[in-house]
Order: structure tokens, then C-alpha cells, then sequence
């Protein structure tokens, strides 16, 4: 297993939730980050800090779970560390 340092995992988290915010309004419809905030009943702010790289926001795991949820994804997802780059909006 790899070793990964908080920094890394908060950015990995982040990069995902982004990702899969923008391919639910791909394929489901509308979800800013303001949606997704009200929905998992966290601030707006806490969502625009996983999303951003320049911030290192921690979060909780019932958090991360409300997350998956409202993105209709599992939580494994928001852990995926695979290159970013070979993914693309359409998968």
C-alpha cells in the first residue's frame, strides 16, 4: 500500500468530489457546490475547500458518506487516487 500524508488524501478527497459534483450536472442535472452544501448540511465554504488544492480542509466521515450520497456515488469513490488526468467527464 502506498503511503499518503493528510495533505495528499485532503487534496485526493477534494479532486474527487469535484469530479463527480461536475458529472452529476453532466448527467443528473444542477449540482454547484452550493447544492451540495445544503444538501449534506455543511457551509458552502467547507465544500469550496475540499474542491480547492490551495486548502487543507479536514472533514468527517459521516460527512464524506452524506456526500456520496447526494452525488449517487459510493464512498470508495471520494478515495480513488488514480491519475486525474485519464479521466474524463464522459466515463
Amino acid at each position: 500500500m502506498n503511503e499518503i500524508d493528510s495533505k495528499e488524501l485532503y487534496n485526493v478527497i477534494g479532486k474527487n468530489v469535484k469530479y463527480y459534483r461536475k458529472l452529476y450536472n453532466l448527467k443528473r442535472g444542477k449540482m454547484t457546490q452550493e447544492n451540495l452544501a445544503e444538501i449534506v448540511d455543511v457551509s458552502t465554504a467547507l465544500i469550496g475547500n475540499l474542491e480547492s488544492d490551495k486548502i487543507e480542509q479536514g472533514i468527517s466521515v459521516f460527512t464524506l458518506w452524506k456526500i456520496s450520497q447526494a452525488l449517487n456515488i459510493n464512498v470508495d469513490k471520494l478515495f480513488d487516487n488514480s491519475d486525474f488526468s485519464e479521466r474524463s467527464l464522459d466515463a
